[in-house]
C-alpha cells in the first residue's frame, strides 16, 4: 500500500448467503476503484465462507485496489439453535453488534486505517446507528428490486391500500408498477404471513431511512426507470447493478460461497448447446418432498438434460432431507446431474444451459437477466412472488410454473414437463431467448465504462472519497 493510506470503507452484511453475495459484489467493485474494502460478518459463517471460498488474512487486491475480511463473533455458541430463528437472532446479533463495531472501528482508526463509510445491507439497519454515533457516514445496499424497495416503503407510510384482515384479496396499485394481484405484492407484507419477523426485519430499515447519505440498489436505470425515477425523488437513490459483473477486475476469485460449489462445468461441456434445464431455489427456499417428486418426475417426462442444485437444509432448521423419487437418478443416467451447490454465474454462462427454474430470488433473477437466460418461474415468498410477476408479465423472459406459496398447491408432473417444454423449444421460447439476450446487452452497456451504473458507482466513490477528506 503506497505512501497515502487508501480511502477505508466498511461493510457489514446479515449473515445469510442471499445478503453476503451482492454485498461482497459491491466490496469488490468499490476495491477495484481504489479503495480498501472490509468486510464483516459473524464468525458463524465467516468459518464456512473460509473454508468453501479459500478467504485468507491478508487483503486482496482487486482492480486498483483491496478487500479484506474481518469477522466478529455474535456472542453465541456455534451449535446455538436459537440462531435459526429471527426474532431471536436479530436483536442478539444488535446487541452484540452496536457494542463490537464501535470498538472494532476505534481500532482501525488506532493503526491508521480510520473509517470513511460504513455500508450494511437491509435487516440490520443498526449498523447506520452505530455511524451516527460515530460521526461516520454511512450508505445501504438494497438487495432487491426497485419495485419491492417502493413497496415496502408504501406500506411503511400508510400510502396506498394493502391487504388487511378485511380485504384480503384486494390488487395494489403503486406508483409507476403495474397492478400487483394480492399474492404479488412481497409476501412479508400479507396480513396472514409465516414471516412477521421478516417484515418487521425489513422494515426497520425503514425507521433509519434518513441515516444513509446514499441507498445503492443491485438494479439498473435500464431495467426500471419509471420506478427508479420516481423513487429517487424521495430518497437517495443510486442503481449500481447489476454487482456480479465488474469490468474492471473481471478476474478476481474473491467469492463468499458458504458450501464449496460442486464441479458441474466438465459435465455442462458434454451437452449440446441449448440443452440443459439448470434448476437451483437458491440458498432458503424449502419445497416439499411432494413437490419434489413432483418437479423430479416432470423433468424426466420432458425429455430434456437437467442439472439441478439440491443444497441440503441446515441440521437446525427443523426441516427433513428431502429426497429424489427412487430409481430417478438411475432413470436420467448421464442426462442429469445433482449437486449440493453450484458456481451459479458460470453454469448460468454456459451455452449449453437453455432456461433457469428459479425461485426468483433477487441475485438469482439479475443473474439470469445479465446473463441473457430465459426463467421458468417457481417463487415462494417474499420478493420472489414479485420478481416473478416482473420476470413474466414486464421484463418477459419467463413464464411461470406456480403463484408461490399463497396459491398453496402441488405444481405437478404434467405442468411442470409442458413449462419446460415451452421455455426450450418453439415460438414461447425463442421470444423469452431475445428478450433475455436484450437485457443482457442493457446489464452490460449499465457496467461498461460511461454506462448509467459505471457512472453512479464512480459518484458514490467520489462522493466517499470527499466526505474521508473533511
Amino acid at each position: 500500500m503506497g505512501s497515502q493510506p487508501l480511502v477505508h470503507v466498511f461493510l457489514v452484511s446479515f449473515p445469510g448467503q442471499g445478503h453476503v453475495n451482492p454485498l461482497l459484489r459491491l466490496g469488490k467493485r468499490l476495491a477495484s476503484r481504489g479503495l480498501l474494502v472490509t468486510f464483516s460478518t459473524p464468525e458463524s459463517i465467516g468459518k464456512d465462507m473460509r473454508k468453501a471460498s479459500n478467504i485468507g488474512d491478508e487483503p486482496t487486491p482487486v482492480g486498483d485496489g483491496f478487500i479484506r475480511f474481518e469477522f466478529f463473533e455474535d456472542g453465541w455458541a456455534e451449535d446455538e439453535p436459537r440462531r435459526q430463528d429471527l426474532d431471536q437472532y436479530l436483536p442478539q446479533l444488535e446487541r452484540v453488534g452496536k457494542e463490537l463495531l464501535p470498538k472494532i472501528l476505534e481500532k482501525h482508526k488506532a493503526e491508521l486505517r480510520p473509517v470513511s463509510c460504513l455500508i450494511n445491507n437491509p435487516f440490520i439497519p443498526w449498523v447506520s446507528d452505530v455511524a451516527e454515533s460515530l460521526g461516520i457516514p454511512s450508505a445501504m445496499l438494497w438487495v432487491q428490486s426497485c419495485a419491492c424497495f417502493s413497496s415496502y416503503y408504501h406500506f411503511y407510510h400508510n400510502l396506498v391500500p394493502f391487504p388487511s384482515e378485511k380485504a384480503m384479496e384486494i390488487d395494489i396499485q403503486l406508483p409507476c408498477t403495474p397492478l400487483l394481484k394480492h399474492d404479488e405484492i412481497p409476501s412479508f407484507l400479507y396480513p396472514t404471513t409465516p414471516y412477521p419477523f421478516l417484515r418487521r426485519a425489513i422494515l426497520g430499515q425503514y425507521k433509519n431511512l434518513s441515516k444513509p447519505f446514499c441507498i445503492l440498489m443491485d438494479t439498473f436505470q435500464e431495467l426500471e426507470p419509471e420506478i427508479l425515477n420516481y423513487m429517487s425523488k424521495i430518497c437517495p437513490i443510486k442503481p449500481v447493478g447489476p454487482l456480479f459483473k465488474n469490468p474492471k477486475a473481471p478476474n478476481s476469485t474473491v467469492r463468499g460461497d458458504f458450501i464449496k460449489a460442486d464441479n458441474c462445468i466438465e459435465w455442462l461441456d458434454s451437452k449440446p448447446p441449448g440443452s440443459v434445464v439448470y434448476i437451483s431455489f437458491g440458498s432458503v427456499v424449502y419445497l416439499k418432498q411432494k413437490q419434489i417428486n413432483e418437479i423430479a418426475n416432470g423433468v424426466l417426462d420432458s425429455g430434456l438434460s437437467f442439472l439441478w442444485v439440491m443444497k441440503p437444509p441446515h441440521k437446525d432448521s427443523g426441516y427433513e432431507l428431502l429426497v429424489l423419487p427412487d430409481g430417478f437418478l438411475e432413470k436420467a443416467g448421464d442426462n442429469g446431474r445433482v449437486v449440493q451447490w453450484s458456481p451459479q454465474e458460470q453454469v448460468l454462462a454456459h451455452p449449453s444451459v437453455a432456461c433457469f427454474v428459479t425461485h426468483c430470488g433477487w441475485n438469482s433473477s439479475m443473474e439470469a437477466l445479465s446473463i441473457g437466460i430465459p426463467v421458468v418461474a417457481f417463487p415462494q415468498w417474499g420478493d420472489q412472488v414479485t420478481d416473478a410477476k416482473y420476470l413474466v408479465d414486464v421484463f418477459k423472459v419467463g413464464i411461470r410454473m406456480c403463484r408461490g406459496e399463497a396459491e398453496d398447491r402441488i405444481i405437478p408432473r404434467e405442468e411442470v414437463a409442458e413449462c419446460l417444454r415451452q421455455a426450450t423449444s418453439g415460438a414461447k421460447a425463442a421470444e423469452m431467448k431475445a428478450n433475455a439476450l436484450r437485457w443482457k446487452k442493457a446489464a452490460e452497456a449499465a457496467v461498461a465504462e460511461g454506462g448509467s451504473s459505471d457512472r453512479n458507482m464512480q459518484d458514490f466513490v467520489d462522493e466517499v472519497i470527499r466526505r474521508a477528506a473533511v
